[in-house]
């Protein structure tokens, strides 16, 4: 751990994308940064990294099912989560997950900490090209940055659908960056 960072708490939002596997480095660096890191994962994420990866990554339990909660006391443990948040970072995103954040959609625990929490939202894309350039997902995307939500990328190159574009997750260290911009702000 960096003796010299500040601990802040951050939830990692880990959505149903190939890029999914690169979550397990976010958490690491962030980790390794000295911050305290919360894993949320879509079910569709699972299909692509385990829980288990990232609990251990984490050092922290992953919350993916709201009835299957760990509950701290009175309060709900997706509430609780939310409250000890100073950031909210989604890595990656896909275009179904920024959809449902724009309209508020919260009936799976990723939704449900993101309307809870009143920390800052980062928001790093991946997904197919076209997928990206389509105009509702455009719009999702200016709606979260209306409401000040923060994105990082997506990046241009090979996709893994086999096209080459936009819709790359942005690199690790790019969004760890980004992130201690964000927490470095508050």
């Amino acid at each position: 751990m960096n003796p010299t960072s500040s601990t802040r708490t951050i939830i990692l939002g880990v959505t149903g994308s190939i890029a999914a596997y690169k979550s397990a480095e976010i958490a690491s660096q962030l980790r390794k940064a000295g911050h305290e890191v919360f894993v949320v994962m879509t079910r569709s994420a699972a299909d692509f990294i385990t829980p288990l990866t990232l609990a251990t990554l984490s050092r922290n339990p992953v919350l993916s099912n709201l009835s299957e909660e760990q509950e701290g006391g009175w309060k709900p443990g997706h509430i609780e989560l939310a409250d000890r948040a100073d950031l909210l970072l989604v890595a990656p995103a896909t275009a179904d997950t920024i959809a449902r954040l724009a309209h508020g959609f919260a009936d799976d625990a990723l939704g449900a900490v993101a309307l809870a929490t009143r920390a800052p939202l980062l928001v790093a894309p991946a997904m197919n090209g076209k997928m990206w350039e389509h105009p509702a997902t455009r719009a999702n995307v200016e709606t979260l940055r209306a409401r000040g939500a923060h994105v990082v990328g997506p990046a241009e190159g090979i996709l893994a659908c086999g096209y080459e574009g936009t819709g790359r997750l942005a690199e690790v260290a790019e969004i760890v960056a980004h992130a201690e911009k964000i927490l470095a702000a508050r």
